[in-house]
């Protein structure tokens, strides 16, 4: 005999639209601390490193892009289990097996998709010499990642932790389980890098070895909590772990793959625009990074509310109310939206404070480099806003468990709009580097564009469940 759902007011139709907005910010503002929080736990490896040479440098950034990307794509697979079980949620039919069920089946398909990306992994050194890297470069990479794969499935599986424990009303244990991986990190580096404290100086390798560590720390503490917070053990989330529950499993695929390919297909855009930056000049390529790297921060923000909209979706969904769908979708992308209106606002009237952050814009020898990053900003003004819109209309959009579509528009937006504008903006037209930046603004734009029509057009689509409430 299983236990009764237990009611939370996150399951439960808010009353208002300021309603729906409190429990998106108390769901999302968590999230977005801890998504600000793995940039840091992504970085600690390269920031080590810089200080062993150029040639370990560049090994650790190539290492840590080829497992971040090929991760993150993993996290975004198993992530389809989030709607779910806001569905369930919302359905309030048997909530704790069926939030179980997916749970399991989510953790199954971590581990298979885990091995599959350290066997890719395994092959770093071969990969990187593909796209005519340093041998030296790629070699010393290829052993950075031949400890660092072994992060991959504990990484992918607390990515499954993290969103239940999300989904089920506890977003805050993101939030401190990341700072957690953020502060071992710190430390694993500083004592394996250079030798502290009676261990031994281990360099690139040492980096690995911290990574690794951090990765099954995080896992463990998720674990731990998964077990022992009291509204979160109810759930029994690792009973019965042995059951197959193979159409659970399909469902999870069918929703998890587009997502993963979604955010494939936009991380190698921006891999794309480096590389096509590359042809044009050294410094572009720098004042690429910074401009980027600026952005990305930014990015977080509407990237946990698109996290906390695929839930509060997903539970309307679940109780297939329509006018809570509709506000749970408007409330997020006002909020995102109006985030990313504010750091375009700030991006127009303090570029040179961000530059600064990064380099001396004031010493001559910096001229060039800071007066591309200035001109980059000024296009990551409207990129911010693009860039916000599509990332909640995606999440949204995953509230309705709607992958599919979504991911061909990704698609067709980065590859043919923005990859295309970019060649002709930046190299047929002779903008150079302010052309590869307006290509990937139009690329967002489209995406944005495709998407949100999806959202407004969602009924006449076919994307809303059968009403229980009519109006």
């Amino acid at each position: 005999m299983h236990p009764p759902a237990p009611h939370s007011v996150t399951a439960a139709a808010p009353a208002s639209e300021r309603a729906e907005l409190r429990a998106t910010l108390a769901l999302a503002t968590p999230l977005v601390a801890a998504n600000l929080l793995q940039m840091g736990v992504y970085s600690i490896d390269v920031i080590f490193v810089a200080r062993l040479g150029t040639t370990e440098l560049a090994a650790a950034t190539l290492g840590v892009y080829l497992y971040s990307v090929l991760a993150f794509a993993m996290i975004g697979l198993v992530g389809a289990a989030a709607p779910l079980i806001a569905a369930e949620l919302g359905r309030r039919a048997h909530a704790v097996r069926q939030v179980r069920r997916s749970f399991r089946m989510a953790m199954w398909l971590a581990a298979v998709a885990g091995l599959g990306t350290m066997a890719i992994l395994a092959n770093g050194e071969r990969l990187l010499l593909l796209t005519h890297q340093d041998a030296h470069v790629a070699a010393r990479a290829g052993a950075f990642l031949d400890i660092l794969l072994w992060a991959t499935i504990p990484a992918v599986a607390t990515g499954v932790m993290r969103v239940t424990a999300s989904a089920l009303g506890r977003p805050g244990w993101a939030m401190l389980v990341t700072g957690l991986g953020l502060c071992m990190g710190l430390l694993g580096n500083w004592l394996l890098v250079f030798g502290r404290a009676g261990f031994p100086a281990l360099g690139l390798e040492g980096s690995a070895i911290a990574s690794v560590v951090t990765s099954v720390a995080m896992m463990l503490a998720f674990v731990l909590i998964l077990l022992l917070d009291r509204k979160l053990c109810r759930y029994r989330l690792f009973g019965h772990w042995w059951r197959t529950e193979w159409s659970r499993l399909r469902e999870i695929f069918r929703l998890g793959a587009p997502i993963a390919l979604t955010m494939t297909f936009e991380g190698a855009l921006f891999s794309a625009a480096g590389f096509l930056m590359g042809l044009i000049g050294v410094t572009e390529v720098a004042a690429h990074a910074i401009a980027l790297q600026i952005a990305a921060i930014a990015f977080q923000v509407p990237f946990g509310i698109a996290q906390a909209a695929t839930i509060r979706v997903g539970m309307a969904y679940g109780a297939r109310d329509h006018v809570w769908i509709g506000r749970a979708g408007r409330v997020s992308l006002t909020v995102g939206i109006g985030f990313m209106v504010f750091t375009a606002s700030l991006l127009l009237i303090a570029p040179r404070l961000f530059v600064g952050v990064y380099v001396d814009p004031d010493a001559p020898a910096n001229a060039a480099l800071v007066a591309l990053a200035l001109q980059y900003l000024g296009v990551a003004a409207a990129f911010q806003l693009f860039d916000g819109a599509q990332a909640v209309a995606a999440g949204v959009l995953r509230g309705l468990q709607d992958t599919r579509v979504p991911m061909l528009a990704a698609l067709f937006g980065y590859w043919v709009i923005g990859a295309g504008c970019a060649v002709l903006l930046g190299f047929c037209a002779g903008w150079q580097g302010l052309g590869i930046w307006w290509g990937l603004a139009a690329g967002l734009a489209a995406v944005a564009a495709l998407l949100l029509w999806r959202w407004t057009a969602r009924a006449r689509l076919g994307l809303l469940p059968p009403t229980l409430h009519p109006n």
